[in-house]
């Protein structure tokens, strides 16, 4: 596999034109090869490889290439190269960061942008029986990997999970023994690099070898540097490189620095003026928003990007622009020198410590500040914003302020007039200063504010595009909006205290929110019509009767949200216009019932949730037109599904079929093996069906999920091929409490939850996956042969009742340790695996199981940590740990580092001689 990688990119090199077609590839194919052992790609091992080595190195370029090759030989794949931008905006709370984080990588691993993450425990659940390729670019915190990649058994069999990093640390912390360290390229590949850059092919032109040799060796190693040095040259005479190269002896030295601001200083002044915006403001924001807001500061914004972009200090990719941390580190200290002891004298500020001295007054800003970015989750102590922070800030244009710590008790007595871009979350007062102008505002971002309403009368808005108001709870109106004729996007949802809305300009109005606004007395009105509308959520409205009549006009929408309208009944007849609808979520319609009439055509739709709508009479239903492009279909919760829909069997490219909770259904019919791509079909809580249809494709389904289905008497027969299919797993969940006895199941199960199986006695099942993980808590009842067949096994992580370690942990002591293990092997091994086994007891009394049965603890030992979950008295935790050898005596003690409700009974430790 990698070898064909290999020769696909050395065809991509030969075959060369464009420069964008093969950015960073020269190499490739070597790093590639060394990659090779650590992927082992024909294993079902779950892996976490490491890709490190310093900025600028190509981590990043070996990933990307990498996953592109590779992704489509996966069920799920994902590459996540925003973490550190997005967690600079994650709230200081460390549950709530990883919260957050693990929704970001759950929406975009498996497409759903409105995904929830209520808990950790999310990522593991869905993803455990999925062969998935991640690849997570740029990690700098644990934190990330604690709540996108913890452990491998998250994922299912042959998953592999890529980390690149500079921090070596991380690695080692989370137990990431699979690393590969990106070399710095050879004299002749750091010359292909330069070339490839500065002439579009692998070596130099004639007549330039020997500048070309010289440029390379004082560009250095580093292959960005090479990069930026490259696209500089690019075009140039013979002379003009001659000329160029007495400054490049004099003012360059190995330094990468020097080499990014070399090609800086080439830049004309207005392309500083933009690498300097992007640096400082911008990096990793939508090109279409950065155009719009810089339309008046430069004569033609998307051209200086591609001169840039041509320059190699920026890329455009998938709608972003990307800038490289060390040339985001150039500009912002470029804009740092402009004055080293005054920041209010810089372009931009976006150091906090620097800008809280602004805003409180103890430093003044001045006309030069066009730009202040402030996320404020990073400092504790609140800030009390002075009054006239802003009134020396004349040509302020673009202010971003996140946390929701910052309070103006005095008020604010003026916001710039230039302002091009409001953002500040959490703002903290109830209404804007009366004299604010938002004349040139393109964006106006208020998440979480406490304004209750914006300002008094009527303003110029004409510049506005976009409006996000959301969870503004104490929101109760919206001024007049006539003159934000240009408005696309308005966002108002969870605003509960919104009473009414003035007409919004309707020729303009692509999106529109209001999902939760459930104080509104009447739907807003449009000014013109709504031809121009793609996306509306009205969800969450129980007084909703019938739809506003605009929507029916609406004939370019393609996605409605109607979810939770309990008293919607019907829907007009002039919804039959929405030909090119392709979602609609009826999710929660209690009430509806004609949704099925002559009117309605399904044949667009990728995505129909009917869920809860249990007045829907399904009987005979047949859609106008063919179901061909349908997706994902959502029946769940319909008391009244006797039977599957029969059109159902002609939506061919049908992937998720979700009939959960229709505790009526008896069976499934036949037809349903026609649906040869679904991928998940999910059948809890049907308490009534009894078979499976024999020709049910099994094959492409990756999750089939019969949770409570305790009438189900017989299964199809299932391909030895299916590796991910869980019949038991999720029953047990719920805690089975008549089980007695655990029947055979697959060797591919990964993750198996037993919890409160309180009558569990037998196991007739084996676990000699090492990577499996098992949770036994409170099954007391199991048999001394089960309690050995779980404990004596090679399973990563287990959680069974007991009081004692176990006599075969050939070292053991009481309390924590010491244990003092002597080794005899000549030659020491690098490292050794060993079984761990703790016995948690309770430090003080608990009059209630349940206040600490959702507890979690960490227990460290050789400078590592595990975390111990659920924490509970009287259970054995095994686990394996893995020490480096560093003389004949390994010497081991746990400590618990929380010890105000628990303490350790017992531990042990065994050499781990079975682990591959």
């Amino acid at each position: 596999m990698i070898k064909k990688i290999a020769t696909d990119i050395s065809n991509i090199l030969n075959n060369f034109t464009p420069l964008s077609d093969f950015d960073g590839l020269v190499g490739m194919g070597a790093h590639l090869e060394k990659l090779e052992p650590l992927l082992c790609l024909g294993s079902d091992e779950v892996r976490m490889i490491g890709i490190w080595g310093p900025p600028g190195i190509g981590k990043t370029t070996i990933a990307r290439v990498a996953y592109n090759q590779l992704f489509y030989s996966f069920q799920l794949s994902v590459f996540m190269d925003d973490i550190k931008v997005n967690y600079s905006r994650l709230c200081s709370d460390d549950y709530s960061a990883k919260l957050q984080l693990q929704q970001q990588f759950m929406s975009q691993i498996i497409d759903h942008k409105d995904m929830v993450v209520s808990h950790l425990g999310v990522a593991p659940n869905r993803l455990k029986d999925k062969k998935v390729l991640v690849v997570l670019d740029g990690v700098d915190r644990s934190v990330q990997l604690d709540a996108i990649a913890k452990e491998t058994w998250w994922f299912g069999p042959g998953s592999r999970i890529i980390i690149t990093t500079q921090d070596q640390k991380l690695f080692i912390a989370h137990e990431v023994s699979h690393i590969y360290k990106v070399d710095f390229p050879t004299n002749d590949e750091a010359l292909q690099i330069f070339c490839t850059y500065s002439f579009g092919q692998k070596s130099p032109k004639d007549g330039f070898e020997e500048l070309a040799r010289e440029v390379t060796r004082l560009a250095g190693e580093l292959p960005l540097g090479l990069r930026v040095m490259g696209s500089y040259f690019r075009g140039m005479s013979k002379q003009e490189w001659t000329n160029s190269l007495p400054r490049l002896r004099t003012s360059l030295d190995a330094d990468i620095r020097s080499i990014l601001k070399f090609s800086y200083d080439a830049l004309d002044d207005e392309d500083k003026y933009l690498y300097l915006h992007i640096a400082c403001f911008f990096n990793s924001e939508y090109i279409h928003k950065v155009e719009e807001y810089l339309i008046n500061n430069f004569l033609d914004v998307r051209q200086s990007l591609e001169v840039l972009a041509q320059k190699s200090l920026i890329s455009m990719d998938r709608g972003y622009i990307r800038m490289h941390s060390l040339l985001e580190k150039l500009g912002r200290e470029i804009v740092c020198k402009q004055s080293i002891h005054e920041p209010g004298q810089r372009q931009f500020l976006y150091d906090e410590r620097d800008i809280c001295e602004v805003l409180t007054g103890d430093s003044t800003g001045s006309k030069s500040v066009i730009g202040i970015k402030l996320d404020y989750y990073k400092i504790e102590e609140e800030l009390d914003v002075s009054e006239k922070a802003f009134e020396g800030m004349s040509n302020l244009q673009f202010l971003k302020v996140s946390g929701d710590k910052l309070q103006l008790t005095g008020g604010l007595n003026y916001l710039p007039h230039k302002l091009r871009l409001l953002e500040w979350s959490h703002f903290p007062m109830s209404c804007f200063p009366c004299n604010v102008n938002l004349e040139f505002l393109v964006e106006l971002v208020m998440i979480g504010s406490k304004m209750e309403k914006l300002w008094e009368g009527i303003k110029t808005l004409r510049s506005l595009k976009w409006m996000d108001l959301s969870d503004s709870v104490n929101l109760k109106e919206l001024p007049d909006l006539s003159t934000a004729t240009n408005l696309e996007k308005l966002y108002l949802r969870k605003c509960w205290s919104l009473i009414k809305l003035p007409s919004l300009p309707g020729n303009s109005m692509e999106e529109l929110d209001i999902g939760g606004c459930s104080s509104l007395v009447e739907f807003p009105s449009f000014n013109g019509n709504a031809v121009n509308l793609l996306k509306l959520n009205l969800d969450s409205f129980p007084n909703l009767v019938e739809l506003p009549s605009y929507v029916g006009n609406a004939t370019n929408l393609e996605n409605l949200n109607l979810s939770n309208c309990s008293h919607l009944v019907e829907l007009p007849l002039s919804f039959g216009n929405l030909q090119k609808l392709q979602t609609l979520i009826l999710k929660g319609c209690s009430k509806l019932e004609n949704f099925f009439n002559n009117n309605i055509t399904l044949e667009f739709l990728i995505d129909l949730d009917l869920s809860g709508c249990s007045s829907l009479d399904l009987g005979g239903f047949s859609p106008i037109g063919n179901v061909v492009n349908l997706q994902t279909l959502n029946l769940s919760s319909l008391p009244q599904l006797l039977e599957v829909p029969s059109f159902i069997g002609n939506a061919i490219n049908l992937e998720d079929l979700i009939l959960s909770n229709c505790s009526n259904l008896v069976e499934l019919p036949l037809f349903t093996g026609n649906l040869q791509k679904l991928k998940r079909l999910r059948l809890e809580g049907c308490s009534k069906l009894e078979v499976l249809p024999t020709n049910i494709n099994l094959e492409s389904l990756f999750e089939l999920n019969l949770n409570d289905c305790s009438m189900l008497k017989r299964f199809p027969e299932i391909s030895t091929n299916i590796r991910n299919l869980y019949l038991i797993g999720t029953a047990i969940e719920q805690g089975c409490r008549k089980l007695v006895t655990l029947p055979a199941i697959s060797e591919s199960i990964r993750y198996m939850d037993a919890s409160d199986c309180e009558s569990l006695e037998m196991l007739e099942c084996s676990f000699h996956n090492p990577h499996v993980e098992l949770y036994f808590t409170n099954c007391f009842k199991l048999n001394q042969e089960a309690r050995d067949l779980i404990i004596q096994n090679s399973c990563r992580y287990v959680v069974l009742p007991g009081g004692q370690v176990p006599p075969h942990f050939t070292h053991r002591a009481t309390g924590g340790g010491p244990l003092t293990i002597k080794l005899n092997e000549k030659p020491l091994p690098k490292y050794m695996i060993f079984r761990a086994c703790i016995l948690l007891v309770n430090k003080v009394d608990h009059d209630s199981c349940s206040e600490v049965n959702s507890m979690e603890v960490d227990v460290i030992y050789h400078n590592s940590k595990k975390k111990l979950y659920p924490a509970l008295a009287e259970h054995l935790y095994l686990f394996r740990v893995k020490a480096e050898v560093t003389s004949s005596e390994l010497l081991f003690e746990f400590k618990l580092e929380s010890d105000d409700v628990w303490k350790i009974g017992e531990c042990g430790l065994v050499q781990h001689l079975d682990f591959p």
